[in-house]
């Protein structure tokens, strides 16, 4: 299957997705792991491009197939850099590009009115503490419907939900969905599940697998990537 035309596939990135999950509307501030998040965000990046056909996982390595733009700035640099660069595994890739990709997120954001900058100067000047709270819900509304459904399996999720729940499961922002407690666990549980159907996790052969192969390799192995950088999870408090 041919890749998708970027702006075919969605006005909203799912780098931007992951960052409006994890960032409060009120508060504007982000909750849970930043390196989680910002390795998170970094994946979706190279997600985006596998899903729109410009890159795969060969060898072990990130490799570009096609190397016409998108259309996306922050994802035709990346895929720019990619191209001029020798080949290197997923998980180098992802801590690579995670330095400065939030604020460039949160700029892009900020300038289309999603989210906006509230600049708090403390310490006579020297430090600034920026918070940014949402403007316009309806972005995070639909990003929220569309996992909702996917965890109570009303639906089978199209292969850019299936890749957002993943990359959910992978940074561990359960918590963010809104969920306590033993919620949490059920949702980690069902966004496995999802990655497992998907093809991402080994579960299900990529022949019996939605996704296209091509696409489920590059998950598979950036969730990799993004576990072994995390490490062990914290055992839950009792």
């Amino acid at each position: 299957m041919e890749g998708i035309p970027f702006g075919l596939m969605s006005s909203v990135a799912l780098a931007e997705e992951l960052l409006l999950l994890a960032y409060d509307n009120e508060s504007g501030k982000a909750i849970g792991s930043r390196i989680g998040l910002d390795l998170g965000m970094a994946a979706a990046i190279l997600v985006e491009l596998a899903l729109a056909g410009r890159i795969a996982y060969s060898d072990g390595t990130i490799i570009v197939t096609d190397a016409k733009p998108t259309g996306e700035p922050i994802a035709d640099d990346v895929l720019v850099r990619i191209a001029a660069d020798t080949p290197h595994t997923p998980a180098s890739w992802v801590q690579r590009l995670r330095h400065g990709l939030r604020a460039r997120v949160l700029a892009d954001l900020c300038t289309r009115g999603v989210i906006c900058d509230v600049d708090e100067t403390a310490m006579d000047g020297y430090v600034h503490l920026h918070r940014y709270p949402t403007i316009d819900a309806s972005v995070e509304r639909e990003v929220r419907e569309r996992l909702s459904k996917a965890l109570t399996g009303e639906e089978v999720p199209a292969e850019r939900t299936a890749a957002l729940a993943t990359l959910v499961s992978a940074v561990r922002m359960e918590p963010t969905l809104g969920l306590s407690g033993a919620e949490v666990q059920e949702a980690h549980k069902q966004l496995e599940k999802i990655a497992g159907g998907a093809g991402f996790s080994g579960s299900v052969g990529l022949e019996e697998s939605t996704i296209r192969p091509s696409v489920a390799l590059v998950i598979a192995a950036l969730a990799r990537a993004i576990h072994q950088a995390l490490g062990a999870p914290r055992p839950a408090a009792s």
